[in-house]
């Protein structure tokens, strides 16, 4: 067998850092790691796997501390005080951000992520045309029509919001699709969008929500097709909570002169 270097020994160590820092999979940290011991020591010690995390998902710059369970056997020669305590809590870290890491990018891709509608800002006849409309993937169940519409407003700048639970507390959301409703039941089928659209990610703090991602503002095709909206990179919802906003009223109803929006 053909000697070898490692490179971590002969190189300046934020040299080495640049290198390691190259890898953008976590599985590949967790290789890493196993190469040698000096190797587990340099990736544990700068908390690669940590620092990948947080470069994947921004959004997770806000946790505080972590905690994990307890499936790892404990370390009797660890003593409170020691520098060991120092060295088992970056182990954790490392553990539990390589598992965090690998299972937010492993999340089968499925097109149902919205699991219940919460509320909506306003509605016009409820429950005829409430929120719950919106998680129906047809425009008529049975022999009704299924859509939601806000209430009627002479200003067509007030905006209108939607808020939705996630299949789970952590989701990974790379797009969003939404279909504007056409009100075939009407003379001319008015289409009843907004003129554009953004998004939010939280979570739930007693009656109200706490915002970790806000989205930029995307144009809505005047149309009532399935409209799809890429965001510019995967974004991690912490907490489960999605809401969008729909802003700008196109359509009056003939009815009352007032601006709505149905979808």
């Amino acid at each position: 067998m053909e000697a070898s270097l490692d490179f971590l020994n002969y190189l300046d160590e934020n040299l080495s850092l640049k290198i390691m820092t190259c890898l953008d999979d976590p599985s590949d940290i967790v290789r890493a790691a196993s190469v040698s011991h000096n190797w587990l020591h340099f990736v544990i010690d700068n908390g690669l796997a940590k620092k990948l995390c947080f470069r994947m998902f921004p959004q997770l710059s806000r946790v505080d501390h972590v905690v994990e369970h307890c499936c790892v056997a404990r370390n009797p020669q660890v003593e409170a005080g020691s520098s060991n305590m120092e060295w088992e809590t970056l182990k954790k870290e490392h553990r539990v951000y390589a598992f965090l890491a690998r299972g937010c990018m492993s999340f089968a891709e499925r097109k149902d992520c919205i699991t219940e509608a919460i509320m909506a800002s306003s509605t016009d006849r409820d429950p005829d045309e409430s929120i719950d409309n919106t998680l129906e993937e047809l425009d008529r169940v049975g022999w009704g029509r299924s859509y939601w519409s806000s209430k009627g407003q002479s200003n067509p700048a007030v905006p209108e919001t939607l808020t939705y639970k996630l299949v789970a507390d952590l989701c990974v959301i790379t797009e969003i699709r939404i279909k504007p409703y056409e009100a075939f039941f009407q003379p001319g089928s008015p289409i009843y969008s907004a003129r554009s659209v953004l998004f939010r990610m939280g979570h739930s703090l007693g009656d109200d929500f706490v915002w970790t991602y806000t989205s930029e503002e995307f144009p809505m095709d005047q149309e009532s097709n399935l409209q799809s909206f890429k965001l510019p990179e995967p974004v991690l919802c912490i907490g489960g909570i999605l809401q969008i906003e729909l802003r700008g009223r196109v359509q009056t109803q003939r009815s009352d002169g007032l601006f709505y929006i149905w979808y």
